[in-house]
């Protein structure tokens, strides 16, 4: 599980892709202090596992699923990602949960400056943006960011400084893909609302009649 919060930036070194999975050696500093092999690592939003390392870099693979629905199959050496580690028991959670599941993407409609801010315009199809509530959490290539608004096709985002200055949102550009996950919490609701008709629902479960009944 991840936070959202990046912690560093890194530097695509190597992208070697095959007929059934790829592999990308990334570049870092701060996040290799207390790796391990078999580590989960957040790219770009994409939980990856750590294969290999040194004193520079990390590798992972990533399978063809992964390609398809997320913008790792974009990455090209030299590309810069955002790097995040596995939350720690006893960190302080900064951001919203992250699960590094990525839902699918999204492409950067507009960029609009507002003072110190900068507000991102993002397209995503309804299967992304039923789950987007104004003022709830989205996580854009694995930031935790509040969604400021949320329109007919499209929802936006406002980025602070600090943000821009810490993760690679501030170099993306118009027409850009970033990858999308969808706040974990929203799809547990609805699965338990609306279940499916291969898992009927015994007797007792939980629908829209027994929240009302329960003050709801």
């Amino acid at each position: 599980m991840f936070t959202g919060i990046v912690e560093e930036i890194g530097t695509v070194r190597t992208v070697q892709k095959g007929s059934d999975f790829s592999f990308i050696r990334i570049r870092c500093r701060q996040i290799l202090a207390d790796m391990h092999i078999g580590d989960s690592i957040a790219v770009n939003g994409v939980c990856l596992t750590v294969t290999e390392f040194d004193r520079e870099s990390f590798q992972a693979d990533v399978m063809n699923e992964t390609l398809k629905r997320s913008s790792l199959g974009s990455l090209k050496n030299g590309g810069k990602v955002n790097l995040e580690r596995a939350m720690a028991a006893n960190g302080r959670f900064g951001g919203h949960i992250v699960s590094g599941h990525i839902d699918g993407t999204g492409i950067i409609a507009n960029i609009q400056n507002d003072g110190i801010a900068v507000w991102y315009t993002i397209k995503a199809d309804s299967g992304i943006l039923k789950y987007i509530v104004e003022k709830g959490s989205i996580a854009i290539d694995g930031i935790s960011l509040t969604v400021a608004k949320v329109g007919s096709g499209h929802f936006s985002v406002s980025i602070i400084p600090h943000t821009a200055d810490r993760t690679i949102l501030a170099d993306k550009k118009i027409g850009d893909t970033v990858n999308l996950e969808n706040d974990i919490i929203g799809k547990y609701v609805e699965k338990l609302l609306k279940p499916s008709a291969e898992e009927p629902t015994q007797g007792g479960g939980i629908s829209l009649e027994f929240l009302r009944q329960n003050g709801f």
